[in-house]
């Protein structure tokens, strides 16, 4: 694995941490390809039971790193990234992930795949993708809606402003706020629980809790996928990353 991308072994659970401190762990196409073999490797390992994502005491991943992204946008199913999202989707064991710090763009999207999320007081949430001209992705405009309700989605998506875990725990985002040091042990601790009890039966009621949401969610990341990349075709998209790299505010007065 990529050294900005850490796998441990807990006995039956693996840990896969992002690890790119210098950049906020801002995840590279090198990242996404190496979670994906890590979750490829855990899908088919006998005896492990539960995966758990973190990232750094200060920082869960700042989403995409945007000049890598630009470089290598996601343009067919091919692309680490979709194989990531679908990963997620399609993962059939046990998904957990321990947020301490930002968790912008994927990095809260992602949790809405996962089975439990612990959060420190310390995490901030943001799903950015209007304010950079894009759409939201990984069936978060499906999934959302469903946990928070559409008036709750709609600010969260449409203003992209940042929300804490408190906010978070209340639209049912993560299941419990833990202090900032413990964060990640809490998490694990749950996943080790888990991995106790008997392994069929939490693999059966895991496919049970996600029944018939796997084609739906399929569609519409696909629909997502389109629109995105549309988007990063877009004037508005060039201006937004433009004023990005220029640390400046997007002006889209001039778009109708």
């Amino acid at each position: 694995m990529s050294d900005e991308i850490i796998v441990r072994r807990h006995g039956q659970v693996m840990e896969i941490a992002f690890n790119r401190p210098d950049k906020k762990n801002a995840l590279t196409v090198a990242m996404y390809e190496a979670v994906v073999a890590a979750m490829d490797q855990a899908r088919e390992a006998p005896g492990l039971r539960v995966v758990v994502f973190s990232g750094t005491p200060e920082c869960f991943t700042s989403g995409n790193d945007v000049g890598d992204f630009m470089n290598s946008p996601p343009v067919d199913e091919n692309s680490p990234v979709i194989r990531f999202l679908q990963a997620l989707v399609t993962f059939p064991k046990i998904l957990v992930a321990a947020v301490n710090g930002p968790a912008v763009g994927v990095g809260t999207t992602m949790l809405l795949h996962c089975d439990l999320v612990y959060a420190g007081e310390n995490a901030r949430f943001q799903m950015p993708f209007v304010n950079l001209a894009l759409v939201p992705e990984a069936g978060s405009s499906l999934l959302l809606p469903q946990l928070a309700g559409h008036r709750k989605a709609a600010e969260l998506l449409l203003l992209g402003e940042a929300f804490d875990a408190g906010q978070a725990r209340e639209i049912g985002l993560i299941n419990e706020v833990c202090a900032d040091d413990a964060t990640r042990e809490r998490a694990l601790e749950r996943a080790g629980r888990i991995a106790t009890r008997a392994p069929e039966a939490v693999r059966l009621t895991k496919a049970l809790l996600v029944e018939g949401r796997s084609q739906p969610l399929m569609e519409r990341m696909a629909l997502e996928g389109r629109h995105f990349g549309e988007r990063l075709q877009s004037p508005e998209a060039r201006e937004a990353f433009t004023a990005f790299f220029e640390r400046r505010e997007p002006d889209f007065s001039r778009f109708e």
